[in-house]
């Protein structure tokens, strides 16, 4: 009986594995079942790490903007800044509110100024001072 030629389908199945592993360090990227396990856990790391990093932006942005708020008025913090905002209807989320008070403090100021006077303003009218 004649030997039978393997086909392609496994090897290139293989390389494709390899390729994405091609840049991990010794066995990692030479041995198939080392490949295929280092594979595996890369792209559950990656999954998971999406995640947390959007976690860490939005705990970054929170600190930026209560520094930045708690810097000028002392009794005002970022929850009552968050509140008053949504009771205003303003739509700023905040990405843009942590921008807004690293490039341009004094536009945050105004804004905050703003909403505080209302909201006294609104409490006055309705008799709750």
């Amino acid at each position: 009986m004649t030997r039978i030629r393997r086909g392609y389908i496994a090897r290139r199945r293989r390389t494709k594995i390899r390729l994405f592993t091609s840049s991990f360090r010794g066995a990692h990227s030479r041995l198939t079942r080392t490949i295929t396990q280092q594979k595996i856990r890369a792209l559950v790391s990656a999954h998971r790490d999406r995640g947390s990093k959007k976690r860490n932006f939005r705990r970054l942005w929170i600190i930026r903007i209560n520094a930045v708020i708690r810097e000028r008025v002392v009794s005002y913090s970022y929850s009552k800044l968050i509140h008053d905002l949504y009771k205003r209807q303003l739509l700023l989320n905040r990405k843009i509110l942590a921008q807004i008070a690293i490039s341009n403090r004094n536009c945050l100021y105004m804004i905050s100024n703003e909403i505080i006077n209302e909201v006294d303003c609104s409490k006055e009218s309705s008799g709750i001072i």
